[in-house]
């Protein structure tokens, strides 16, 4: 990723998420950890105050570090989940997405929620809570976003030259297996190519970006005696990006396309589902990936992993993931002020 240093305070903003998991936690640690590391910033967390108790450290932080309250429907029990909360969770998003939309912060920055009792609100006919990228969309009014992870692979793993900014973006994101063959098409590859090699340059700063695509099938279909998707779908849909000047190849077979050569060459890789791409990213990142949702007029990254209701309000949560979704958001923000100058 290009570095740009920037003097001028960059206003993130983090929703605190699912109120009986470990959101409240990690997002206060991550916080104070990064505003203690990066002086041209500013915090503002969206959360119930009442579960969100501030040290008696970090002083010299505080004053850039801004509790925003949202009230809580009933008293939280770390741990045990209760559906009166999840309008709580809603509202934290919808002031978060506003906020940005409006240029009050920069960024936004997510703690993990829990889907089972997101969809339990009220009676009116409302969307579907299939996860934070598609509620994004919808409030964004965005038909077509893609999600990616990213993380940086320390020199020396898999024998890599140097830091390697490993990035997996998905062309469906949380569909049921039987049904993503039926939701490939020629348009959907096509744009989130689009969509992943747009965002590499305006957020990223990456001035070409080289993109792999991986095929559907195993072995990339084998020229069609595993399937035809990669012929008739994928194929002709990378043809027409590579057309429009997009530096993007494919399809490789799934259990080869990350192979060690092409960590040092490929800004991103782009999966045709979910674990496709997800399982090979997060083995080898070790909890430390960071969720970043393209597409949108708005910068989002989050943690890439769940609520921990196990461990919850115990103060033993890893805040790791949180800190590099913090500083990631940071840099998008940088990035992007400073290719709009």
């Amino acid at each position: 990723m290009q570095m740009i240093q920037q003097l001028t305070p960059v206003n993130l903003v983090i929703s605190s998420g699912e109120p009986a998991g470990v959101g409240p936690e990690v997002s206060i640690a991550a916080a104070l950890a990064f505003l203690s590391e990066q002086p041209a910033a500013h915090i503002t967390l969206m959360v119930d105050p009442s579960i969100c108790k501030l040290p008696s450290t970090h002083v010299a932080v505080l004053d850039r570090l801004s509790i925003e309250p949202v009230k809580l429907a009933v008293a939280v029990n770390p741990g045990q989940l209760n559906s009166a909360n999840a309008q709580y969770v809603l509202d934290m998003l919808n002031l978060a997405i506003d906020g940005c939309l409006d240029g009050r912060f920069d960024a936004m920055v997510t703690a993990p929620v829990q889907k089972s009792i997101m969809n339990n609100i009220g009676t009116k006919p409302r969307m579907l809570f299939t996860g934070h990228t598609e509620y994004l969309a919808e409030r964004c009014g965005v038909n077509h976003v893609v999600m990616m992870l990213c993380a940086v692979l320390p020199v020396g793993f898999l024998g890599i030259k140097k830091d390697v900014h490993l990035r997996v973006a998905l062309a469906t994101i949380h569909l049921p297996l039987r049904e993503v063959s039926g939701a490939l098409n020629h348009n959907l590859i096509l744009e989130t190519i689009q969509i992943v090699n747009q965002d590499l340059r305006k957020r990223f700063g990456i001035i070409k970006p080289t993109i792999r695509v991986a095929g559907l099938n195993p072995h990339a279909g084998e020229e069609g005696y595993l399937g035809c998707e990669e012929i008739e779908v994928i194929s002709p849909a990378i043809a027409n990006a590579k057309d429009l000047g997009i530096d993007v190849s494919g399809p490789y077979p799934g259990d080869t396309m990350f192979d060690a050569n092409a960590l040092e060459q490929v800004d991103a890789f782009i999966a045709m589902y979910h674990d496709q791409g997800l399982a090979p990213f997060k083995f080898v990142t070790f909890g430390a990936g960071v969720n970043v949702t393209l597409g949108l007029p708005i910068i989002r990254t989050s943690v890439d992993h769940g609520t921990a209701l196990d461990i919850a309000g115990q103060g033993i949560a890893d805040f790791g993931s949180m800190l590099e979704a913090l500083r990631l958001a940071y840099q998008l923000a940088v990035n992007t002020r400073a290719i709009q100058l």
